[in-house]
């Protein structure tokens, strides 16, 4: 039997020790706070309250297998290791980087296994030779502004503190007098993604998130603004500030949504599917079965980055 749970949405993921854990939320829409103690900090509210976010039934969720159900609309370097920032890099150079993307869920062992087994292992060797992008999947509502996420809305937390890290401002704009309209270095998001997905099931426990926050050079307090900010207009915003995780997080499921991606987790190469990761084993991996394999996913991306320099 299918058990129906209560919308949730988000005020702020991690709470000030001084906001009282029965605290009522003052706006109207708001029914009721869940309020989460986070493990060795203290009573410390982790409010999911989001009526945009609807979890799906208890009984759909399977930890193999992650496949997006509903229809929708539309181990790495530390951060003191040479990093290949975008700064000072021309255009041109970028743009004949090869597209490389995983579409995952971040509450998925099979994210998990395939962000471990291959996108990092081949990252160590061919980062500054990619164009790197982790996307999420998830439906999409095309009459409100609902994202739904297969394994609950903490899963939705998940995938918003992944994409608010990857593009939080870099440096912090606490770090320098104006911002240079860098995001954050692949190998620090890809390593903070990392990082919480191997503690899947702990996510978004506040104390695995600051831990991996602070191994990884992101900085706690962006992140959780970014992540807890009310919806910014569907990501119209122009500027270099960090958007909200929920626009963030739609923009995401639509682009993975477009591709026909429903498969957590899916990786693309080129524009083209690489290799899948699903219900524990690899499929449909290209290069007769092989690609799975880090050395061929390595060298293919050589062979392209020559191609395209």
């Amino acid at each position: 039997m299918e058990k129906q749970e209560t919308p949730f949405r988000v005020d702020s993921l991690y709470c000030d020790d001084r906001i009282a854990a029965n605290t009522r939320p003052k706006t109207p829409r708001r029914d009721r706070v869940l309020t989460k103690i986070a493990a060795g900090l203290g009573v410390i509210s982790l409010v999911l309250l989001a009526l945009r976010w609807i979890p799906v039934p208890v009984s759909s969720l399977n930890f193999h297998g992650c496949h997006r159900h509903g229809k929708s609309v539309h181990e790495i370097p530390p951060p003191n290791a040479a990093e290949v920032p975008l700064d000072g890099v021309s255009d041109q150079t970028i743009n004949q980087r090869v597209p490389f993307e995983a579409h995952i869920m971040s509450k998925c062992p099979d994210a998990r296994d395939c962000i471990r087994q291959l996108v990092v292992p081949a990252m160590e060797q061919i980062s500054d030779k990619v164009d790197f992008q982790l996307s999420f999947i998830a439906s999409v509502s095309n009459k409100s502004s609902d994202v739904e996420c297969k394994h609950g809305p903490a899963e939705c937390i998940g995938d918003m503190l992944m994409l608010c890290a990857a593009n939080l401002p870099f440096p912090p704009k606490s770090q320098t007098a104006q911002s240079s309209g860098s995001r954050t270095p692949v190998i620090r998001s890809l390593g903070f993604a990392t990082c919480l997905i191997t503690d899947y099931t702990e996510i978004p426990d506040r104390s695995l998130v600051e831990q991996c926050a602070l191994e990884h050079g992101i900085d706690f307090e962006a992140l959780n603004e970014c992540a807890s900010a009310e919806d910014d207009g569907f990501f119209s915003s122009a500027d270099d500030e960090p958007r909200s995780g929920v626009a963030l997080l739609r923009n995401s499921a639509l682009h993975s949504a477009e591709l026909g991606i429903q498969t957590s987790c899916t990786v693309r190469l080129d524009d083209a599917v690489w290799c899948v990761r699903d219900d524990g084993v690899w499929k449909d991996c290209a290069k007769e079965g092989n690609a799975s394999k880090v050395s061929v996913l390595v060298q293919e991306i050589e062979r392209l980055w020559k191609q395209r320099n």
